[in-house]
């Protein structure tokens, strides 16, 4: 039974260069995957989403993270917060890490939208 063990032992036991590479290889492939499949995309919407606040001035109909709808009253600059008016003579003031979104403005002009033509009927 231990003329079976022996010769297992006697095997050379130190690995190669090549072996550990092989072994990290795939460690370091799925950290490459996960980086650009992952990180990188989040941390650039990080940046346009700063770029967004940075940008915030006063008249722009903006999203808070809770919901809240309103047009930007005043900005206060040197401080986080903004003051959003939601309904007549009802201002609040959020920080403006919260604001999640602004919103596009409606086109003045009636022209996108669609005509029906009844001279057809």
């Amino acid at each position: 039974m231990f003329s079976l063990i022996s010769p297992a032992w006697a095997q050379d036991g130190a690995a190669t260069a090549t072996g550990m590479l092989a072994q990290f290889l795939p460690l370091v492939l799925i950290f490459g995957v996960f980086y650009f499949l992952l990180i990188r995309p989040q941390q650039q919407r990080a940046k346009q989403h700063r770029a967004l606040l940075a940008q915030i001035k006063r008249g722009d109909r903006v999203i808070t993270a809770g919901g809240i709808i309103g047009t930007v009253a005043r900005v206060k600059e040197g401080a986080d917060e903004v003051e959003v008016d939601i309904a007549p003579n009802v201002r609040v003031s959020v920080l403006r890490g919260t604001i999640s979104d602004v919103l596009k403005p409606m086109p003045a002009n009636d022209s996108t939208k669609p005509t029906i033509d009844v001279s057809k009927s």
